[in-house]
């Protein structure tokens, strides 16, 4: 009976994704988070961003948009209303003529943190697929300004498309070169695919980087077709990640008739390199 209870035990404690991982063959866990802590994220590892940043997004972003509960990272973006505290009348600046905050949400990296070069990344989470609203996990370069530093979006959805994209530099000052790939989020032939969660991955080496949702190939870049014009290589290099939850702006469409509060939870993100031999 013991016996039987233990066994039981353990087959829930490897079915609880968030508690159990098995590096796969070849590969040894670097580096994780688990968000089994509830409350603040970890801030030894996550910086938040904070205003508005970027993509003329509408959102205003705060620390108190995201935090950790039952072993999940929430990310919750919230309509709401408040004087803007960098407005400035007659500016022309997209952050600066906004009279008033309407939307925030939260976005969190790892940069100056913890970052990596190759090896198999992988995040499970789960967003919803509703107008205006732009998840993303992604990584950047820790060298040179973007995106010559090189972007990769190992999950973006907006405008009913899942996206998996590399982004390299252009002659043109912050003007990039996009290898990328869109997948309908219809085509999962499942209206409730957003209510359930999912696995991204990354895998990436010396000759290519390799993008996945629950295994489903996206995305497939070999390095030597990515690089800057001045030859150099932005994914020869460490990147650091960010998590975050946008909402309108260049990509993500109209909000206006999505219900808020809207989560995206994060379960884990996994960090795995090559066992090396000699």
């Amino acid at each position: 009976m013991i016996l039987m209870k233990l066994a039981i035990a353990m087959t829930l404690l490897v079915a609880d994704s968030n508690k159990v991982t098995t590096p796969p063959k070849g590969y040894k866990l670097v580096w994780a988070d688990e968000f089994n802590k509830n409350g603040m994220v970890d801030t030894s590892i996550w910086q938040f961003e904070k205003g508005f940043v970027r993509n003329n997004e509408l959102q205003w972003y705060q620390t108190q948009n995201a935090w950790c509960e039952n072993g999940k990272l929430i990310i919750e973006a919230r309509r709401e209303t408040r004087p803007n505290p960098v407005y400035k009348e007659g500016s022309n600046n997209w952050k600066e003529k906004r009279k008033d905050i309407t939307y925030t949400s939260a976005s969190i990296n790892t940069r100056g943190k913890k970052a990596f070069q190759y090896g198999r990344f992988e995040i499970r989470a789960k967003i919803i697929a509703q107008p205006g609203l732009w998840p993303a996990i992604w990584t950047l370069g820790t060298h040179k300004e973007w995106p010559w530093n090189g972007e990769i979006d190992i999950m973006e959805y907006y405008k009913g498309d899942i996206l998996a994209n590399v982004a390299t530099g252009t002659a043109e000052r912050y003007k990039a070169k996009w290898f990328t790939t869109k997948k309908p989020y219809t085509s999962f032939n499942d209206p409730d695919w957003d209510k359930s969660f999912h696995t991204w991955r990354m895998d990436w080496d010396e000759h290519f980087i390799r993008l996945y949702v629950d295994d489903l190939l996206l995305n497939e870049i070999r390095l030597s077709d990515a690089v800057n014009p001045d030859g150099s290589n932005p994914f020869q290099q460490p990147h650091y990640l960010l998590l975050n939850l946008a909402i309108g702006g260049d990509n993500g469409g109209d909000p206006s008739n999505t219900p808020f509060p809207s989560r995206y939870e994060v379960d884990y993100v996994r960090v795995y390199q090559k066992i090396q031999t000699l």
